[in-house]
């Protein structure tokens, strides 16, 4: 390579030009151009600007049982589609995902409306062009009138969806994060399906795992009625305004919620935490679908 390297280590890769079907050691080196997995064997070659889509933790079918904690490159070769995986030591892989990431969005300009809505208020803010950057546990947005941050963390929902911008219809992200307590929308616009697909990977990849975690909890209809209630109060509620019945029962069904990491007490009464909101905006997107 000519190019400086950005992140150099051994870990164990497939590309499907190696010509076996389990994964072998190789060194992966990663450049502001390309990825590179070498093998005592041969190497794959990959030019980030053909980079479409990278998926974290999740290896397909056929491959599942030889990878762990893993990064899944999927790219264009000669008009077919094609991946790469690689898998490594959790400090490089952490640091090679950021790395990934930064480099495939360093270019990438978007248009902003932030905040979109506060809460449930629609804001007067107006788009803007902005830049795209990324560090450990956060993007953030530059370049425009009101630059922000965006705690990965603190997403709570996100959905794709199509806007028109200067008459032409273009893809946009939609997501809402926790910021100072209060639940913001924000909307970027991209210029083509690739970045939408690579932005909208890296601002999920905590939400994923938070809703992994969330997978394993059914909740009751009464825990359910509680929830939305606080939800529809803004966020947080004293528990005479999320009574539903007996005020002794509502108190030990909170409890609960609070032993699942759903509310915590907040300033004024019970609040929801990121996975109570993510719960109840999983709850209302099903019941409006």
């Amino acid at each position: 390579m000519e190019e400086s390297v950005v992140a150099d280590f051994v870990g164990r890769v497939h590309a499907a030009s190696f010509g076996t079907d389990e994964p072998v050691t190789g060194r992966v080196l990663l450049s502001q151009r390309r990825m590179v997995l070498a093998t005592d064997d041969g190497k794959e070659t990959v030019p980030l600007s053909r980079v479409f889509d990278v998926v974290v933790g999740s290896v397909p079918g056929d491959l599942r049982s030889f990878f762990n904690d893993s990064v899944t490159v999927a790219y264009d070769r000669d008009g077919s589609r094609r991946s790469a995986l690689v898998e490594g030591e959790a400090e490089d892989m952490d640091r090679f995902t950021r790395l990934l990431f930064k480099v495939l969005l360093r270019n990438v300009a978007v248009t902003v409306r932030h905040p979109a809505k506060v809460g449930g208020r629609v804001t007067d803010a107006g788009d803007h062009r902005a830049s795209v950057s990324v560090s450990p546990g956060e993007i953030r947005f530059r370049d425009c009138p009101e630059p922000f941050v965006v705690d990965l963390s603190a997403v709570i929902d996100y959905e794709r969806t199509d806007r028109t911008l200067g008459g032409t219809k273009r893809p946009a992200l939609v997501f809402r994060h926790v910021t100072d307590g209060q639940t913001v929308t924000s909307i970027a616009t991209v210029p083509n399906e690739r970045a939408l697909n690579i932005l909208g990977r890296y601002i999920k990849i905590e939400y994923d795992e938070a809703m992994e975690d969330l997978d394993s909890f059914d909740p009751t209809e009464e825990q359910l009625e509680i929830l939305v209630s606080i939800y529809s109060a803004g966020g947080e509620a004293n528990i005479a305004d999320v009574v539903t019945g007996d005020v002794t029962q509502t108190s030990m069904i909170l409890d609960t919620l609070r032993e699942a990491d759903l509310v915590a007490d907040g300033e004024s009464g019970a609040a929801l935490t990121r996975k109570g909101q993510m719960i109840v905006s999983s709850y209302l997107e099903s019941v409006n679908a």
